[in-house]
């Protein structure tokens, strides 16, 4: 016997259950139905079914964050793949797999981040053509030999996952109300974040003087466009309280305690200096 035959039978036999009852009853059947989906293989309709109604009033908001970090995924995504085809860039005996590991996790994000947008009913916005050198399509910015030196290669790996983090973050207010897309991008986010701590790894294990955390805006790599990147992470204040007044703790522990996010202008701040077009 299903569990609605036996809700059906407590509700003949109370009918003052059937208010409390009517609204489980509901979400078996939406479940049910979700399941009906899957089963028919229509994954992007059921995800964006499931993002509609998270959305509530409107899809625009939330599309618009997920083509966001959509094109933060594609620019990951493309520099490993061009780090792995680039002969004589990582050195014998360095994790080449752990590289590879990495780029394959960005572009599951990249497929899934257009799977979800096209099923709300959006549009994946196109992937843009990059410039690894930072020099807005001119080849020619601070990280031009990125694919040729193995440490600038690791900085600028870091200083990518980390923006990722923090602009992840910086979006979580955007997706609040919204709980599955919020639930989506947490994974992606905390996925970035031990991304950027192997790296941290790897670059230490190649001669780097480098911590796990963030100490201040210290960025631990001596470039001004990096340094954007680090900016705002020297903050004490968490909620409202200066962690400072609490006492016990210095400044540089209370930072290294707490990561900062990044909004959407500092991101694109970044982000575009490695867009050709």
């Amino acid at each position: 016997m299903d569990f609605l035959k036996i809700l059906n039978m407590i509700e003949e036999r109370d009918p003052e259950m059937s208010d409390r009852l009517n609204s489980r009853r509901k979400a078996l059947r939406d479940f049910a139905d979700l399941g009906k989906k899957l089963t028919m293989a229509a994954v992007p309709l059921a995800v964006g079914s499931m993002f509609q109604k998270a959305y509530g009033q409107s899809t625009t908001n939330v599309v618009d964050v997920l083509n966001y970090a959509l094109t933060l995924e594609y620019l990951e995504y493309r520099f490993y793949e061009k780090a792995l085809a680039s002969a004589g860039l990582i050195p014998a005996g360095a994790p080449t797999a752990a590289i590879t590991t990495i780029m394959n996790h960005e572009k599951a994000h990249v497929n899934f981040l257009k799977t979800a947008i096209t099923g709300a009913g959006g549009t994946p916005v196109a992937e843009p053509k990059f410039d690894f050198s930072g020099g807005q399509g001119t080849g020619t910015g601070p990280f031009a030999t990125a694919f040729t030196n193995y440490q600038l290669f690791l900085a600028v790996a870091q200083s990518l996952e980390d923006t990722g983090v923090r602009a992840y973050k910086g979006q979580a207010p955007n997706l609040v109300q919204q709980n599955a897309v919020l639930t989506a991008a947490l994974n992606i986010h905390s996925v970035e974040a031990r991304h950027a701590a192997h790296i941290r790894m790897m670059r230490k294990a190649n001669g780097a003087s480098v911590k796990p955390w963030i100490t201040g805006k210290d960025s631990g790599i001596d470039n001004a466009v990096v340094q954007a990147i680090y900016n705002g992470e020297e903050n004490t204040t968490q909620a409202g309280v200066d962690v400072k007044t609490l006492g016990g703790f210095s400044a540089n522990a209370i930072t290294e305690a707490f990561d900062e996010p990044l909004t959407k202008e500092q991101v694109l701040a970044v982000a575009t200096l490695f867009i050709a077009s």
